[in-house]
């Protein structure tokens, strides 16, 4: 039987991706202002500006919205967003063809009201030797049925194989906590998820990916998505102190600049964030957030 979920459970989730945003805004501006050293050291350290935003419905009614973080031309992160939004509404055809094609969603079409909460974070770095890094978290509500999704992935420049493996064994850790078959199910899924078909490779070295995940358990549910957030400062912090020293050339800023043209291709013709963002009528500059400030393609 399907936990019911009311209005208590979908403000405990709501509040929990604020707290979530302030303490990676947090992280990440004590790094930038500890960046005594490197390239862009001489510069002011970055802080987060912070934006609300709404999400346009066809009605006068409030469709709920959400706040955007963006920290740009810092010492270390040269572009990072953290979003986090709370909408709700009815849910257009578009948007409910979207859903319905990979989620038997009962009563969806008779009554399409939904509720969808959720953090989306990507950071584009300084140096190329530091990876770029996305993580969402988020969980989604109708009348008659719920789940959670997420994930997070590494997308280096240059693969460093001790950085992708310090990356999903802090990962895999997080996921052990609660069932032993999700990193090898959720790996197998960002594999799958994050790659560029059109160029037959993939966006970076994975992490995990997961939709949809509904075990009837919502207390366990979201305790997991929460540890998802968590480790992900545990595994992408220390990966970038790693390399904030380090030079580089032009030659590899060049290739950070290609990796980042494909980067945004995926994010414009693949995400289903993006796509559900724009269909269900959210702030462009919100859901577009995640594309890099300067990018090339050869």
């Amino acid at each position: 039987m399907k936990s019911k979920i009311d209005s208590k459970e979908r403000f405990r989730v709501a509040t929990w991706f604020g707290e979530l945003r302030d303490q990676i805004c947090k992280s990440f501006e004590f790094l930038e202002r500890h960046q005594t050293s490197g390239p862009f050291s001489n510069l002011k350290p970055g802080q987060f500006e912070r934006k609300e935003t709404k999400r346009n419905s066809n009605t006068d009614e409030d469709a709920g919205g959400g706040v955007m973080s963006v920290m740009r031309e810092g010492r270390l992160f040269e572009k990072v967003g953290v979003n986090i939004s709370t909408v709700f509404g009815h849910l257009e055809e578009a948007a409910q063809k979207s859903i319905s094609a990979r989620r038997n969603v009962p009563g969806l079409k008779d009554d399409p009201r939904f509720w969808a909460s959720g953090i989306s974070l990507v950071a584009h770095m300084r140096s190329p030797k530091t990876p770029a890094v996305h993580m969402n978290t988020r969980m989604f509500w109708t009348p008659d049925d719920w789940w959670f999704g997420g994930g997070t992935d590494l997308n280096p420049m240059v693969n460093n194989i001790q950085d992708t493996n310090f990356f999903h064994n802090e990962l895999k850790k997080s996921c052990d906590l609660h069932n032993k078959t999700y990193y090898p199910k959720y790996k197998k899924w960002a594999d799958d998820y994050f790659m560029i078909k059109h160029w037959n490779e993939p966006r970076g070295v994975g992490g995990i990916f997961y939709d949809d995940h509904c075990t009837n358990d919502w207390e366990a549910d979201f305790a997991f998505t929460r540890d998802v957030g968590l480790s992900f400062l545990n595994a992408f912090v220390p990966i970038t102190r790693k390399h904030c020293n380090e030079s580089w050339t032009e030659n590899d800023r060049e290739q950070q600049l290609i990796k980042r043209g494909r980067y945004t291709e995926f994010n414009l013709v693949y995400d289903r964030g993006t796509q559900f963002g724009l269909q269900t009528g959210h702030n462009p500059e919100a859901v577009l957030m995640s594309l890099p400030p300067i990018a090339k393609w050869p």
